[in-house]
C-alpha cells in the first residue's frame, strides 16, 4: 500500500534532509517554495499524511498564516527559538515539534550534535525519517516535556549567539574561558524563557542540556550570521516584559562584533 504523500514547506539544507529522509521511508514528497501560494497549493494537493514547515524562523509566521485549518493537526515544525506562543498566535492547537540538534551547511554533510527529540502525533514519521539519513532522533512522550527541549535548545542558540558577539570563538573554548559570561547570559536567556512561556525551568537541567549540546560539537561557532538579529529580538521582548538585561545590553552598547 502506498503511503500518503508529505508536503514539505522550504527547501533548504534542512528541508533537503528531510526530504531524503522521508522519501526513504516510503512517503512521497510535494515541494511548496516561498514563491507557490501556500493555501492554494496545499488544498490543491492529495490527502497528506503530514504538512513539514522546514523555513526559517523568521519566516515562520507568515507561513502558518497561510496555512488552511484542516491541516493544523498535520503540521510539524522545527524552527529554532520556537515556543507555543508561535503556533498558538495562529490558532493552531498541538502540531507535532521537534528541536532539531544537527547542522547542515552548504557542500557539507550534516553534523549531529545529540539526538533530535520530536512529541506529537507524527514524532514517528519524523524520527524514522531521521534515523533513516543516520541522524539520531528520539520520542518525547509529552507538550510539556517537549517544551523543556524547546527551552533548553533556545537557552543554547542564544546564549551561545549572543556571548560570541563579546568573544568569538568555539562553545568549547566559551565555556572553558568564558564561563561567568556564558552564564550570565543564560540566566538573562532563561528569565526571558520563562516570561515567553508563562513557566518556570529549572535551571540546572537548562543549564546541562545546553553544556550537552557543547560536549556534542566542541568546535560549534558561538556566533552565526543571525546572532544581532536574536540580540535585538530579546532585547526587545526583554523591554517588554520589563526584564532587566544589563549582560546583553552591555554586549551591545559596549562591544565590537568579532568576525
Amino acid at each position: 500500500m502506498t503511503n500518503l504523500p508529505c508536503a514539505l514547506i522550504g527547501i533548504g539544507e534542512i528541508g533537503g534532509i528531510l526530504a531524503k529522509g522521508l522519501l526513504r521511508t516510503g512517503y512521497p514528497v510535494y515541494p511548496v517554495t516561498r514563491k507557490m501560494p501556500t493555501a492554494t497549493t496545499l488544498e490543491s494537493m492529495p490527502n497528506l499524511k503530514a504538512v513539514i514547515v522546514a523555513v526559517a524562523e523568521k519566516d515562520l509566521h507568515d507561513v502558518l498564516a497561510q496555512i488552511p485549518k484542516q491541516f493544523h493537526d498535520r503540521l510539524v515544525l522545527i524552527q529554532n527559538e520556537l515556543l507555543p506562543r508561535d503556533w498558538e498566535a495562529h490558532g493552531i492547537e498541538s502540531p507535532t515539534v521537534a528541536s532539531i540538534w544537527f547542522e547542515k551547511k552548504p557542500g557539507k554533510v550534516e553534523k549531529v550534535l545529540m539526538p533530535t527529540p520530536v512529541q506529537g502525533n507524527l514524532a514517528e514519521l519524523m524520527i524514522d525519517a531521521l534515523e533513516s539519513v543516520g541522524i539520531a532522533a528520539r520520542a518525547v512522550d509529552t507538550p510539556e516535556r517537549m517544551l523543556e527541549e524547546l527551552v533548553i535548545k533556545n537557552v543554547y542558540i542564544l546564549t551561545t549567539n549572543i556571548a560570541g558577539l563579546k568573544v568569538g570563538g568555539n562553545v568549547a573554548t566559551l565555556w572553558s574561558e568564558h564561563r561567568d559570561l556564558a552564564e550570565a547570559v543564560a540566566d538573562e536567556v532563561i528569565a526571558l524563557q520563562h516570561w515567553l512561556t508563562g513557566q518556570r525551568f529549572d535551571r540546572q537541567r537548562l543549564i546541562d542540556g545546553m553544556v550537552r549540546g557543547f560536549e556534542g560539537d566542541p568546535e560549534h561557532m558561538c556566533m552565526g550570521r543571525s546572532a544581532p538579529a536574536r540580540l535585538e529580538r530579546a532585547l526587545s521582548l526583554a523591554a517588554e516584559a520589563g526584564i532587566n538585561t544589563p549582560v546583553m545590553r552591555s554586549i551591545k552598547n559596549n562591544t565590537t562584533t568579532i568576525t
